[in-house]
């Protein structure tokens, strides 16, 4: 007879250990979470307000070109003294060095150690390219793919880079408008025509956001590694540095245009530094080609005075900030080409002397 075993209760049967309940997930997990669900209502949004801008700011930039007079606008670029040219490209330069910080602090956060001539070179050529012809995520990263790739970088390793790169820029941006919006409220109010206390606000509440993201990486760096998604955020340290670097590239980028502003006038550098910092913002939210149009209509609107000398002096920083840097990236890539070529063409040849 077969033996039948005795079975326990199913009522009174309990699992030796309960396995763990699952943590609930994260803040930053969560708000992922609802990125990506909403991402294309967030796009669409994005695409409106894009459009809004370019509309509003062509507007405004036509309506102050069929006011110039041609005769002031060449006596304008003729009064421009060569030293206030060559400190302009002096600024110029200091901004692109400090563009290759970027690169530099972002792949120190990846880990990723490759010499210092090829990051300037590609951080330089990225930059030169993106703010030119627009679009960086796609011009700089593909610049970067091609610079990088050689070195053993991989396609995630360039997002990563990317990615960090642009939170620097934007919390230099970010720091340069709260200070400013704070400590130069009345100055500000007058072309913005708001109340001085309501520029403070805005100022406050800037730099209170980069309190937040700050604090917020470095409670996320206690927990562990600060990781939104797949992406790791630098820590609190590197974020400081981050900010220090944004700083200095954006003030030098600003003091390339206010040295070439007529010498009558009257705004100051800390002021102007801020109207440039929005400035800057609005043309990267129009996803306008280097700012095209978008940038320049916000500062004539800004700055005000003479619009024919005005709009000199923004053309000529279109000239030294944009156009001459891309055609030196131009060339510096030919130039790489061409070695690549021509370490090919000898490899080829060792290996056919070989056989």
């Amino acid at each position: 007879m077969a033996q039948v075993q005795e079975r326990r209760p199913a009522e009174n049967w309990a699992p030796e250990s309960a396995p763990p309940s699952p943590e609930p997930p994260s803040l930053a997990v969560r708000l992922v979470a609802a990125f990506r669900r909403r991402r294309k209502t967030l796009r669409r949004l994005g695409l409106a307000t894009s459009a809004l801008i370019i509309a509003i700011s062509l507007t405004i930039f036509a309506r102050t070109l069929m006011r110039i007079d041609i005769v002031k606008f060449k006596a304008a670029f003729a009064s421009t003294g060569g030293d206030q040219i060559l400190l302009s490209f002096a600024f110029t330069a200091l901004s692109y060095l400090a563009l290759t910080g970027y690169d530099g602090l972002a792949l120190r956060h990846l880990h990723v150690r490759v010499p210092y001539w090829l990051t300037a070179l590609a951080s330089f050529a990225s930059y030169a390219v993106s703010f030119t012809l627009g679009f960086p995520l796609v011009t700089g990263g593909a610049v970067r793919y091609w610079l990088y790739s050689p070195a053993g970088l991989t396609a995630g390793n360039i997002a990563s880079l990317t990615i960090v790169a642009g939170i620097t820029f934007w919390l230099g941006m970010g720091l340069i408008v709260g200070v400013g919006f704070i400590f130069t409220s009345d100055a500000v109010a007058e072309i913005n025509h708001f109340n001085a206390l309501a520029n403070q606000l805005i100022g406050l509440s800037a730099i209170a956001l980069l309190i937040l993201y700050l604090g917020w990486v470095g409670v996320l760096r206690w927990r562990g590694a600060p990781v939104v998604g797949n992406f790791k955020l630098p820590g609190p340290m590197l974020t400081l540095g981050q900010m220090a670097l944004g700083v200095i590239d954006v003030c030098s980028a600003s003091a390339a245009l206010y040295v070439l502003l007529p010498k009558d006038a009257t705004i100051g550098f800390p002021t102007f530094a801020t109207l440039y910092s929005f400035a800057a913002m609005l043309g990267i939210a129009s996803h306008s080609p280097g700012g095209l149009g978008v940038f320049e209509a916000t500062i004539l609107q800004a700055v005000g005075g003479d619009v024919d000398a005005l709009l000199a002096a923004l053309l000529l920083f279109r000239g030294i900030y944009y156009i001459v840097p891309f055609i030196a990236a131009m060339a510096l890539l030919g130039g790489v080409e061409a070695v690549r070529r021509w370490r090919s063409i000898r490899e080829a040849m060792a290996a056919a002397s070989d056989e």
